[in-house]
């Protein structure tokens, strides 16, 4: 073979190489959108917000944005106890809070079947009748009176109380009951929460986890009536 034709094929032998190289070395694209940007989000609350089979990480999927906007700032500046949250919050401006709130909200996804319950049927009794009825003896009002007839929150803020684990909703009760947990003042729900024994809060959490959702999932656009209480989480 002519010297210089195998000269030339060895040079393209080796530049065919080095782009290979090349390319197998590239650093693949990640797109710029706000899914993809929420990854972090989505390692704990499950894939797109949906939540896990982990009973301490609530469904953000779906509820309302001033309610979501509401959390994202208690937990950045401490009203709202957890060291990740907090971390991951505390460099990102309001108006960034506010896209990601926008975009968990606009997400209509399946809920997962209900918990099968775990307590008598007296005690779901008790849970259904504080739920849709309060007990005005001890000045509690029924959870539907704030968060709706069909108990999946009202825009723009109160958020909906179905599709949530039971073990979740115990430890939101009794973190205001303790007072690990503050909303904006005046805060309702701390005043709800502790004036209720344990055995209510178990009576609520768990007829609440083991409620089908409605044909419509989402938050209602209006209340029936003016809230029961003065209550800064209703604000957006």
């Amino acid at each position: 073979m002519n010297p210089l034709a195998s000269f030339f094929r060895a040079t393209l032998a080796v530049a065919w190489l080095g782009l290979s190289a090349l390319v197998q070395a590239a650093p693949a694209t990640v797109p710029d959108t706000m899914a993809q940007r929420m990854v972090a989000c989505t390692l704990c609350h499950g894939p797109e917000g949906r939540a896990t089979s982990s009973g301490y990480f609530p469904r953000i999927a779906g509820k309302p944005a001033g309610y979501l906007y509401n959390q994202l700032l208690h937990f950045r500046e401490g009203r709202r106890q957890n060291a990740a949250m907090a971390a991951l919050l505390q460099n990102l401006s309001d108006d960034y809070l506010r896209e990601i709130a926008g975009h968990f909200a606009s997400l209509d996804l399946p809920y997962p079947p209900p918990q099968r319950p775990g307590m008598s049927a007296d005690v779901l009794a008790r849970g259904e009748a504080l739920v849709r009825q309060g007990d005005a003896q001890r000045q509690i009002p029924a959870c539907a009176a704030c968060h709706g007839a069909a108990l999946t929150g009202v825009n723009p803020a109160i958020p909906g109380l179905l599709g949530l684990p039971r073990d979740y909703l115990l430890g939101q009760l009794g973190a205001w009951q303790t007072g690990l947990r503050h909303a904006a003042e005046p805060d309702c729900m701390a005043q709800i929460a502790r004036a209720m024994p344990a055995s209510d809060v178990s009576a609520v959490a768990s007829w609440l986890a083991a409620q089908p959702l409605p044909a419509r999932t989402q938050p209602a656009d209006t209340i029936a009536q003016p809230l029961p209480l003065r209550c800064g989480s209703g604000l957006p």
